[in-house]
């Protein structure tokens, strides 16, 4: 399965194993590596820069031939730790980088510096051609199959726009679950796939036994969209929980955001009060689930290893 990706990475199989907020971990990502993939975690997943230091040092002392590692940066001015994020990644070294939610020229510059390639989240050709004359390493298509905050258009609209426009690779993201998948986003011009909700079910992964046990009981059509976690529409499984909370913003907040000097404020601590429900979600068995996934779960029967998981996506 050689394309541009797996040379890029110098991996076995084009996939990378999504950066997921709270699930993704160092325990997941050294698995994905002796897998032959490449592993990304959200550098939010550790409170402090001394922890996010650790992870890089492990994983460093971690990689095998055939694996590659990396962290995703959030990159707007929401994330008020990411300039110094930024310069740990540099400091200690990884593969590449994934930008989300922002502009990625500082990253870009910074993490080229260091011998670092830099991987851009786009869900429109504008800003896929932003980020390739910013000097991206590639493109990554987030399609409307996504798990979490997805795109608006299909994964072949997406992925056919912008392998024919850019000279960059495109990695497909979102609708990833089976071989099958993968075959299908490689026919579209796709250089490889960025798999996330299939990896929530996994022994390793960082969350409650009810949380990936929630991602083998519900499947594609229990996957719905909600606004009422970050403000932004986000995919979640449709738990009675969730039924009973709605998924559209309060009136309130609905009329606050139309104040242009507030949005913002509102959006932040929308953001704040949405990311700890998911923690607590994640992390405690609680009634008040709220569970990030993806349709893509419609093909996880069984929580298994990262290493089987993997096994499934290319058998």
């Amino acid at each position: 399965m050689e394309t541009k990706l797996t040379q890029l990475l110098n991996i076995k199989y084009p996939i990378i194993q999504a950066p997921m907020f709270l699930v993704s971990n160092v325990a997941m990502v050294t698995e994905g590596m002796k897998a032959g993939i490449a592993g990304c975690i959200p550098a939010l997943n550790y409170r402090t820069l001394e922890q996010l230091r650790a992870a890089i040092i492990e994983l460093k002392a971690n990689k095998v031939e055939g694996g590659s590692f990396g962290f995703n940066l959030i990159v707007n001015k929401s994330n008020i730790k990411y300039k110094e994020q930024l310069r740990v990644l540099c400091e200690e070294g990884c593969d590449f980088i994934i930008t989300s939610l922002g502009s990625p020229e500082e990253t870009i510059k910074q993490a080229h510096k260091a011998g670092i390639k830099v991987f851009c989240d786009v869900t429109d050709l504008r800003f896929a051609k932003k980020v390739e004359l910013l000097g991206a390493d590639a493109a990554i298509a987030v399609n409307n199959e996504a798990g979490g905050h997805r795109g608006n258009l299909t994964p072949q609209e997406l992925t056919n726009q912008l392998s024919q426009a850019l000279t960059i690779p495109v990695i497909s993201a979102g609708g990833v679950g089976c071989k099958a998948d993968i075959d299908k986003m490689i026919s579209y011009g796709a250089e490889g796939v960025s798999v996330g909700s299939p990896f929530i079910a996994s022994v390793e992964a960082g969350v409650t036994d009810e949380y990936k046990q929630a991602c083998v009981d519900y499947g594609e059509k229990d996957i719905i969209m909600t606004e009422r976690i970050s403000g932004t529409p986000c995919t979640v499984i449709n738990t009675p929980y969730v039924q009973k909370i709605g998924t559209k913003q309060t009136w309130i907040e609905r009329v606050l955001n139309k104040n242009k000097k507030l949005k913002k404020w509102v959006k932040m601590i929308r953001f704040s009060i949405g990311m700890k429900a998911t923690e607590n979600a994640a992390k405690k068995a609680t009634y008040k689930t709220v569970w990030v996934a993806g349709p893509s779960i419609e093909h996880t029967k069984a929580i298994l290893p990262v290493r089987d998981i993997v096994a499934n996506l290319v058998a």
